[in-house]
C-alpha cells in the first residue's frame, strides 16, 4: 500500500496492488475527478502495470485528484514493495528545461515543502521563493521514505517551480547517498545535506553524483548546501564550506544545534551567536552564501521581520521558511534601505573622482574611505541593482 487518503487529503490517491496468479488486471478506483479523468487514469494504470510485467493484479485506489504523477509514484511504490525491480517509470519530463543553476543566485528564501504530501508542490512556485527544497529528511516519517523519494524524483520532472531553485534535502548520511543516486538525473539544482559534521560527507554526496550523472548523460551542474546542526559543524565549519567548489551556501539548523549543545533556543537567540557568526565567516573565507535557520513562529511577522534584520546585520544572505506568508517579509527584511544605498553611492563616487584626480587618499568628509569599505559599498550597490532600487 502507498499514499495517501482522508477527508483533508488532495491532489493524493492510496492504493493497495494484490498479485494474483490470473484473472488479468483488476481496477477498483473511488475517485472525486472520475467523470473529467477516470478513463486517463485507468489507461495510465495499465499501461505501467504493462512496463512492470504484471499481468494478473487487483489495484484498489482511493484518488483525491492525484495528477498523473503522482498516481504514477504510488502504483510504482506498490510494485518495487512486492518485486525486486530496479526499473523506474518516467513520465514525459513537462515542467520545461533546466537552464543551469548560477553560484551567486538569489538564495534569500528557501521554502521547505514535505517530500511526501504533493498538495504543497503543485502551486509552490507562485509563492516566488527564490528556492523550493523537496523535504526527504525531517518531514517524512522512516517508513515513508522510499515513497517520498519517488514522488520527489516524478515531481522534479513534472511539476513548474516557475523559476525558483530546485532544491532536494537529502536524508542524514548514508541514506541520503541513495536519495542522491535516484534524484541527480532528473533535474534538482541544489541539494542540501542535512547534519553535515565533517568535509568527507560532502565528497561522498558529490561522488554520487559524478557517477550517477556520468551513467545518465546530462550534462548538468549540481550545486551543494551543507546544513551545520551540531557543535563538531561548526567547528568544521570551513573545511566544509571549502569541501567542493559546488558547495554554493552553507545553512545553520538551530533546532538541532540548540540540542546538541543542550541549550533552549530563545529569541534573542545569545546562545547560538557564537555558532552563527562561526557559520557567517566560515562561509565569507569559502566565498560561499552564508544562510541562516528557519523562523518557526509562522504568525508573528514583526518578530520574524526584526529577525531577518539582525541575520543580515551578522552577514547572512538567506534563510529558511517553512510557510509561504513568510516569503515577502525575508525578501523585505534582506533588502538594502534607502540610506544604505545613498551612502554606498557617495562612497563611491568619492573614489572614482579621487582616482580619477591621481589622489592616494579617499575621503568623504572627515571619514578616510579604504579598500574593504569601497568593496561593501560595491556590494550594497549591487545588491540594490538585484532589487530594481537603483539602475
Amino acid at each position: 500500500m502507498a499514499g495517501n487518503t482522508g477527508d483533508k487529503v488532495r491532489s493524493d490517491c492510496r492504493i493497495k496492488l494484490t498479485l494474483a496468479e490470473k484473472g488479468g488486471i483488476v481496477i477498483n478506483m473511488e475517485s472525486k475527478v472520475t467523470v473529467m479523468y477516470g478513463e486517463a487514469n485507468l489507461q495510465l494504470v495499465r499501461e505501467i502495470m504493462e512496463f512492470f510485467g504484471i499481468h494478473h493484479a487487483t489495484i484498489d485506489i482511493e484518488d483525491s485528484g492525484a495528477l498523473p504523477h503522482v498516481l504514477a509514484a504510488r502504483l510504482e511504490v506498490c510494485i518495487k514493495k512486492i518485486s525486486n525491480t530496479r526499473k523506474e517509470y518516467l513520465l514525459p519530463i513537462s515542467r520545461g528545461e533546466i537552464v543551469g543553476g548560477e553560484p551567486g543566485r538569489f538564495r534569500r528564501s528557501r521554502l521547505y515543502l514535505p517530500g511526501n504530501t504533493p498538495a504543497m508542490m503543485i502551486n509552490a512556485g507562485i509563492h516566488q521563493s527564490d528556492g523550493i527544497i523537496l523535504d526527504l529528511e525531517d518531514s517524512v516519517a522512516a517508513e515513508r521514505k522510499d515513497e517520498a523519494r519517488i514522488l520527489v524524483r516524478n515531481a522534479l520532472r513534472n511539476i513548474d517551480f516557475f523559476g525558483a531553485e530546485r532544491m532536494v534535502r537529502i536524508n542524514q548520511l548514508p541514506l541520503g547517498l541513495e536519495d542522491t543516486a535516484i534524484l541527480a538525473p532528473h533535474g534538482v539544482e541544489l541539494i542540501l545535506i542535512p547534519k553535515c559534521e565533517e568535509d568527507w560527507q560532502v565528497h561522498e554526496v558529490e561522488k554520487v553524483v559524478s557517477s550517477t550523472l556520468e551513467k545518465t548523460g546530462p550534462d548538468q551542474q549540481i550545486f551543494f548546501m551543507p546544513i551545520i546542526e551540531s557543535a563538531l559543524g561548526v567547528e568544521n565549519a570551513f573545511r566544509i564550506a571549502s569541501a567542493s567548489k559546488n558547495v554554493v551556501a552553507m545553512a545553520i539548523g538551530l533546532e538541532d544545534l540548540c540540542a546538541d549543545l543542550g541549550v533552549a533556543r530563545t529569541a534573542g537567540g545569545k546562545e547560538s551567536f557564537f555558532a552563527r557568526t562561526r557559520i557567517v565567516n566560515a562561509c565569507k573565507a569559502a566565498g560561499i552564501q552564508p544562510i541562516d535557520s528557519v523562523f518557526s513562529d509562522v504568525t508573528n511577522m514583526e518578530a520574524l521581520l526584526e529577525n531577518v534584520k539582525k541575520s543580515a546585520a551578522l552577514g547572512f544572505e538567506g534563510m529558511g521558511c517553512i510557510h509561504p506568508g513568510q516569503i515577502r517579509v525575508i525578501h523585505q527584511g534582506f533588502r538594502p534601505g534607502e540610506p544604505e544605498v545613498e551612502k554606498a553611492l557617495k562612497i563611491l563616487e568619492a573614489y572614482r573622482e579621487a582616482r580619477k584626480n591621481g589622489l592616494g587618499v579617499v575621503s568623504l568628509g572627515s571619514k578616510m574611505i579604504d579598500a574593504p569599505v569601497v568593496a561593501r559599498a560595491e556590494q550594497t550597490l549591487q545588491l540594490a541593482r538585484k532589487y530594481r532600487l537603483i539602475k
